[in-house]
């Protein structure tokens, strides 16, 4: 006889399960998103959760010395290919536009679906977890990088919350490294400067002189990027110092940028010289988005402009400027539950039937009628009786119970009761649904 295993019944570290108090306040997010995305002309695509290793690694795509490089899911197919979990939403759709040079442009998508990163856990942070990307490709101009922060602030306004939406440009930031001495080391530099919110000055500038950089130089670079003041004062300051031809290229992008985001009305966009974001493939501004008065410290939403990758999976024989942004479902929907912008919710059921006596066939039809009418609707398939039924619907925090029992068939009028005011009324079947909506 087989001696039975036994083992302990848990999730593996850093994936959660969501149980429907968790996934229908998330799902709300989404909608809301989806909803916004489509208001501002962007179309739906999916791509596989699989991708072969080469393209994730790719140097225009993660780059091979990146942190995000080094957090890749790594697996390997039968035919003993290698293959990695996306990471995120914006390489795949990089290959996408790569394999399908016809289409037209500008290509505005959105796309929402999870990514995998085996790297570090903390509050808002997992290592399975949702995307929702928006990106514009074909567009060289900054009017489309000021048009995802629109939607970044239009988003973050909807939510009410406090937050700023923080920018910077990876020309300015090389040409800033270049004038502290690092010109042959530029992303090396990026990566460490991407970890300064998290492991501060101090833990920059070690990590720095561990890559063989000297200390006047590492001060040069950490005092740069350290200028302080309103949008044009950072811009003015950093200026008088920088003056390569990309740097120069990336503050008069950055002085585009807040003058088309000012026509759009934004309000919350500042200059952060220190923001880098550590992934390869970013070619001119970047962005983040931070809640303000939160304990999310992680940023909610972030990208940036990317117009060499798209053409490097072509080997180089098509330009396709692109830009973009990648919201974080994650760290929204912890920041909203610990600030009490939502409420757990256990079901989407609007109006629950309760069959009285032999009457469940007029039960079921009244059921029938509602859901034509666009209400979420259950019927008792328990056979429980009133009371039994009304602690449910409390415990599940349904709004209204629907008694169907012979004397509401013979009037055509049924009894609705507000779960939340214990108020009946009678009210005839065609009716019920405008007393529900309201």
């Amino acid at each position: 006889m087989l001696k039975e295993e036994k083992f302990e019944l848990m999730d593996a570290k850093g994936v959660r399960n969501f149980l429907p108090e968790d996934k229908i306040p998330r799902q709300k997010i989404m909608d809301m998103l989806r909803e916004t995305f489509e208001l501002f002309g962007f179309s739906p695509l999916e791509t596989p959760a699989i991708e072969r290793l080469d393209v994730l690694t790719a140097k225009f795509g993660a780059g091979e010395a990146s942190d995000v490089a080094k957090e890749i899911f790594q697996l390997t197919d039968q035919g003993e290919r290698s293959l990695g979990l996306r990471f995120d939403l914006t390489v795949p759709m990089a290959k996408v536009v790569g394999m399908n040079p016809n289409l037209n442009m500008p290509f505005k998508r959105y796309q929402m679906q999870p990514v995998w990163r085996d790297g570090p856990i903390k509050l808002g942070r997992y290592r399975e977890f949702w995307q929702c990307d928006v990106d514009i490709v074909g567009v060289e101009s900054m009017l489309a990088d000021a048009e995802i922060i629109s939607i970044l602030d239009y988003v973050f306004t909807k939510m009410d919350f406090k937050f700023v939406i923080k920018a910077n440009n990876r020309k300015l930031l090389n040409g800033i490294i270049e004038y502290a001495g690092y010109k042959d080391y530029s992303m090396k530099a990026i990566i460490s400067i991407d970890k300064l919110a998290k492991i501060g000055r101090d833990g920059v500038r070690d990590e720095l002189l561990d890559l063989g950089f000297d200390k006047p130089e590492i001060k040069k670079l950490l005092d740069s990027i350290d200028i302080k003041g309103t949008n044009s004062e950072i811009l003015d300051k950093v200026s008088k110092f920088v003056k390569t031809e990309e740097g120069k290229e990336g503050i008069k992008e950055l002085r585009e940028l807040i003058e088309f985001c000012e026509s759009m009305g934004v309000q919350n966009l500042r200059i952060d010289l220190s923001l880098a974001r550590g992934l390869e493939y970013y070619t001119g501004p970047v962005f983040e988005v931070y809640l303000e008065d939160s304990k999310i410290t992680s940023s909610v939403a972030g990208g940036g402009r990317y117009d060499k990758m798209i053409g490097m999976y072509l080997g180089g024989k098509k330009n396709y400027p692109a830009t973009g942004v990648s919201f974080g479902i994650e760290p929204i929907y912890e920041a909203m539950k610990l600030s009490g912008k939502t409420e757990p919710v256990k079901t989407t059921t609007e109006a629950f039937i309760i069959p009285i006596g032999k009457n469940l066939p007029d039960a079921l039809k009244l059921s029938a009628r509602l859901r034509e009418r666009g209400i979420n609707t259950e019927t008792d398939l328990m056979k429980r009786g009133i009371s039994k039924n009304l602690s449910y619907l409390n415990s599940m925090g349904i709004p209204y119970a629907i008694f169907v029992g012979e004397r509401e068939v013979a009037e055509g009028r049924f009894t609705v009761r507000d779960m939340k005011t214990g108020e009946e009324k009678k009210i005839e079947s065609d009716k019920i649904p405008g007393v529900i909506k309201r």
